[in-house]
């Protein structure tokens, strides 16, 4: 959602007529204020909990209804919109399929709907995704619908051609735009840090942990929370837990109750994440794509801590980028108090930075947004109105650009 919602703004930024529509399954989505011409509509919710097994969130009933809803809402709405370009979030076929009769319905209407996929920079393991893709036809939807895929990400860092071997055919549709960041200044880092550090000692360092939207964020969390005493032991400090809005309410008491007595603030979310990340000294976090390559862009010294499943997704990313010299990384399993505290004190000490070799292309946004224009029938200076819609994550993306 949030890289959708920064390429919707981007898009409406250079064309201000474009008309945005993003169909999402989230339930972060009343999180993101609309821009200009961009409206949301909510499918019903799924969840995925292993490779080709899906699940729903709030209805109870069963995974083949909630997709048969979803494909009618999600053909409905193109083929009433009519998109001429439709941006699809992650997966080129939908949730078990679900996009394949909408691309049927635009191709029997004599559309000329070009159709995209976004990937983020890694899927999942690589022999996961060949055996998936194959089995499911994403592969075969790639060749038969798509006009272009879009990868947010660099090649040189992982190669998503070679490493889910994707025909030539669909290798030769691979445009690298470098990671996507959002646009947004952090508006209150300086505020930010104050207020966390008001009352501490004055050579405290700010730690900021933080993790999505915190469904699955428990574990590390409270390993966090546990290292503290043992920084503390080398290094004044205040931890800010930042647990997200999708963390159980208990498990959310729990890190309260644990935090009694130590420097640490519990936060359910907050409006201005960047600001936490230009006040940290040091970031600890999950990574997934969106929080990993904002911790880019802020430059700061960061520990990623990836979830253990039910990709390999987060593990990938945070190995590459550790190798890389961009970020620390460690593994959830071989934690103990002793080990993270240690690890905490030793990234405060130097300068990550200086280890890292090239640095990332943070360039996502605007080449994206430079890609998707290109595929217009007019350029947008010479008079076209565009309109975008975005399907994202689990229930992908489309996005419209509609020609006046």
């Amino acid at each position: 959602m949030r890289r959708t919602h920064s390429i919707a703004g981007q898009l409406v930024e250079v064309c201000p007529d474009a008309c945005i529509l993003t169909l999402s399954d989230s339930r972060v989505g009343q999180f993101f204020q609309p821009t200009h011409n961009h409206d949301y509509l909510k499918l019903p919710s799924i969840i995925k909990v292993g490779p080709g097994d899906w699940r729903t969130v709030s209805l109870p009933v069963p995974f083949s209804k909630v997709r048969a809803m979803r494909q009618d809402i999600i053909r409905s709405t193109v083929l009433n919109f009519w998109p001429d370009i439709i941006l699809v979030d992650h997966m080129p076929h939908g949730a078990m399929g679900e996009l394949l009769a909408t691309f049927e319905a635009l191709k029997a209407a004599g559309a000329r709907t070009r159709i995209v996929l976004g990937l983020r920079d890694i899927l999942d393991a690589p022999e996961v995704i060949q055996q998936r893709w194959q089995v499911e036809g994403a592969y075969e939807a790639i060749e038969r619908y798509y006009d272009a895929v879009l990868v947010y990400g660099m090649r040189e860092v992982f190669d998503l051609a070679e490493q889910y071997r994707f025909p030539q055919s669909v290798a030769d549709r691979l445009r690298y735009c470098g990671y996507v960041c959002t646009p947004a200044p952090a508006r209150h880092a300086a505020a930010t840090r104050a207020t966390c550090l008001g009352g501490a000692n004055p050579d405290a360092s700010l730690i900021v942990a933080m993790a999505g939207g915190g469904a699955d964020a428990y574990p590390m969390m409270r390993a966090v929370l546990d290292a503290i005493p043992v920084v503390q032991a080398h290094q004044p400090c205040v931890l800010v837990l930042i647990a997200g809005p999708f963390m159980p309410e208990q498990l959310r008491d729990e890190l309260q109750r644990r935090a009694n007595g130590l420097p640490v603030r519990v936060l359910i979310s907050v409006d201005d994440p960047l600001s936490y990340l230009e006040a940290a000294d040091l970031v600890v976090s999950m990574a997934g794509y969106n929080t990993t390559v904002e911790i880019l862009r802020v430059g700061k010294p960061a520990i990623l801590i990836p979830r253990a499943g039910p990709s390999a997704e987060q593990r990938l990313r945070a190995m590459i980028f550790a190798a890389r010299g961009w970020v620390g990384m460690a593994n959830l399993e071989d934690l103990g108090a002793d080990t993270l505290g240690r690890m905490i004190v030793s990234r405060l000490r130097s300068d990550a930075r200086e280890q890292a070799q090239t640095p990332p292309d943070l360039q996502g946004l605007a080449a994206s947004t430079a890609q998707l224009l290109s595929l217009l029938p007019l350029a947008p200076q010479e008079g076209i109105q565009t309109r975008t819609i975005d399907l994202v994550k689990q229930a992908p993306a489309l996005m419209r650009a509609a020609g006046s």
